[in-house]
C-alpha cells in the first residue's frame, strides 16, 4: 500500500451529478524517497518518504546525513509506507499526484482535534438524567460500581476525560476532484485534524471505475 502526505486546507463544496457534496481541499508536494527497507535487512519490506522542506538548522545531523545519501533536500517530516514489492522504487524518487485518480477510493489517517476534558455526554453521548428541578441529575455518568463482586469499577468504562487529539482513520473517501498543476486534492466528506494539519492518504488495492 502506498499513498501520499497532505496538508488539510479548508473544508468546501462541489457539484457532482447535480448533487452537492460537502468536500475536504488537500495540498500534497511530491514526497521523496529517503530510504528503502527490505526484508532481508530490515524483516519487512517499506519505503520511507519526507516531505515538507525546511531548514539545515532545524533537523540533526544524523538526520542531515540521513537524507544526504537519497539526495534530498532537509525535510521536516518522515514518513513510512509498508509495500509488497520494492522493486519499482529506487532512492530519491518523487512521488506525487499520479498515484490517484478521479474516483478512486482511499483512506484517509490523521489525528483528530483535541478538545480537552469532556463530561460523559459529549465524550461517550450520553443521554443524561431528568432536567427537572431538584433532580441533582442532569448531566452526571450515573452508577458505576458493582456489588461485593467484582467491588471494584471495570476497566474501559465509559467516564469523563480526554477527548480527541489521537489517531483517526476515515475510511471508503472518494477523491472528487485533482489539480496536478496546484498540487490540490479534494475528497468527499471530512477528514480529522484541523486547518493546516497533515494527514496521510492511503490508496485502496482495488480502485472504482
Amino acid at each position: 500500500m502506498i499513498g501520499l502526505i497532505a496538508k488539510k486546507i479548508g473544508m468546501s463544496r462541489m457539484f457532482i451529478n447535480g448533487n452537492a457534496v460537502a468536500v475536504t481541499i488537500l495540498e500534497s508536494e511530491p514526497a521523496v524517497v529517503t530510504q528503502i527497507k527490505t526484508k532481508e535487512n530490515d524483516g519487512y519490506n517499506a519505503i520511507q518518504v519526507g516531505f515538507v522542506d525546511t531548514k539545515e538548522t532545524r533537523i540533526t545531523k544524523a538526520q542531515l546525513g540521513h537524507l544526504k545519501k537519497s539526495g534530498s533536500s532537509p525535510k521536516k517530516y518522515l514518513k513510512e509506507f509498508k509495500v509488497s514489492d520494492i522493486s519499482g522504487f529506487k532512492l530519491g524518487d518523487k512521488i506525487e499526484m499520479d498515484i490517484f485518480n478521479v474516483g478512486d477510493e482511499i483512506d484517509v489517517v490523521g489525528t483528530s482535534k483535541g478538545k480537552g476534558f469532556a463530561g460523559a455526554m459529549k465524550r461517550h453521548n450520553f443521554a443524561g438524567g431528568p432536567d427537572g428541578h431538584g433532580s441533582m441529575f442532569n448531566r452526571r455518568v450515573g452508577s458505576i460500581g458493582n456489588r461485593e463482586w467484582p467491588g471494584r469499577v471495570i476497566k474501559g468504562k465509559k467516564m469523563p476525560g480526554h477527548l480527541g487529539n489521537e489517531r483517526v482513520t476515515i475510511k471508503n473517501l472518494k477523491i472528487a476532484y485533482i489539480d496536478k498543476e496546484k498540487n490540490i486534492i479534494a475528497v468527499t466528506g471530512a477528514v480529522p485534524g484541523s486547518r493546516g494539519s497533515y494527514v496521510t492518504l492511503l490508496r485502496k488495492k482495488e480502485k472504482l471505475s
